[in-house]
């Protein structure tokens, strides 16, 4: 990266992720928004007059803008099932790519990226937030030196009476449903947090749809190559936010904790049942934007590597195999 030089980002799609994100570009002394991709000629008026990006550098597909306009790296915001295609897009015009969670919704195309980024010199960041959250890293180095064996974790939403209706209930845009959705943040979460190699799920599934494709709700039991277990459950029907994960060893637990979208709270327990809460600084936080402009800078891995991203792909696809078939499923990350 040059550093004399503002990082040329372009922005495709402008809902939440790419207004928020893509604000956090616009501020940042080190990187602009040049160009806009959004299907929507409402919305992206709104976006250009908001990132003051010209009438010349606005694009109603992705491909125009990457032909059309010279980039540095590309945001992708857009709804998950097209994620593999601008992914693959942006490396081919070799630029950096900040991407929405999840990664991929097919193993193949997951496994495809990763492969791709692994012969590049390009980073790719997906935008798992929890890997910036001083809390999970709280508790990510608690667990760096001692295995968890037992876990638990869970979140609700409102999220069916929010969204039905929109992409994120069309599984040929979302992949799936809840668990594609918030549920990838609490996958991520678990799996990140505890370090270790997910090898075989059996999961339980409420649908909306005949299909079983779209799920409101899951129950997801998974196996570890230590022989620890952890039991996930997410749940989109329920009236707000609540965040539980709970990570076990033998010298007591850690516990995080949070309501809505609000900073997560981590306590320690020990192995005599005491409790205490280490001091977390949530002003110190680094934002998406910065982490990925950092990692570009220093050649470093982004906090949440193509790697992190393919394990959470994985873990759900054998969720949602699993769910269909009533069998356990192996995890397959070869």
């Amino acid at each position: 990266m040059n550093t004399d030089q503002p990082l040329r980002v372009g922005l495709i799609g402008t809902g939440y992720i790419g207004t928020t994100v893509g604000g956090q570009f616009h501020r940042h002394p080190k990187s602009s928004v040049e160009a806009i991709t959004e299907i929507d000629a409402d919305r992206r008026a709104t976006a250009a007059e908001r990132f003051t990006v010209p009438d010349d550098a606005l694009y109603g597909d992705y491909q125009g803008m990457l032909a059309g306009t010279a980039l540095d790296a590309i945001l992708v915001g857009t709804p998950h099932t097209l994620h593999h295609e601008q992914i693959l897009a942006g490396l081919d015009e070799d630029l950096h790519v900040f991407c929405d969670k999840p990664l991929a919704t097919d193993l193949g195309h997951a496994k495809e990226i990763a492969e791709r980024v692994e012969g590049s010199s390009r980073t790719l960041m997906v935008g798992y937030q929890r890997h910036l959250n001083p809390a999970f890293i709280s508790a990510r180095e608690r667990f760096r030196d001692s295995e968890p064996e037992w876990m638990t974790a869970e979140i609700t939403q409102d999220w069916l009476p929010r969204f039905t209706d929109t992409w994120r209930t069309d599984p040929d845009l979302s992949g799936g449903g809840m668990l594609y959705d918030t549920g990838s943040h609490l996958l991520d979460g678990l799996l990140w947090t505890a370090g270790l190699e997910p090898t075989a799920v059996f999961s339980r599934m409420e649908f909306i749809d005949d299909a079983e494709r779209v799920d409101s709700e899951a129950t997801v039991l998974i196996e570890f190559s230590n022989g620890a277990t952890a039991n996930v459950s997410v749940s989109g029907d329920l009236p707000c936010v609540r965040e539980h994960i709970h990570l076990w060893d033998d010298e007591g637990a850690v516990s995080l904790d949070g309501r809505q979208w609000e900073p997560r709270s981590v306590t320690d327990i020990d192995d005599e049942n005491t409790e205490s809460v280490p001091y977390i600084d949530h002003d110190e936080q680094t934002n998406k934007a910065e982490a990925f402009l950092t990692a570009i800078e220093e050649g470093s891995a982004p906090p949440a590597t193509v790697h992190d991203a393919l394990r959470v792909t994985a873990v759900t696809e054998a969720a949602y195999e699993s769910a269909r078939t009533g069998e356990w499923v192996d995890v397959d990350l070869d």
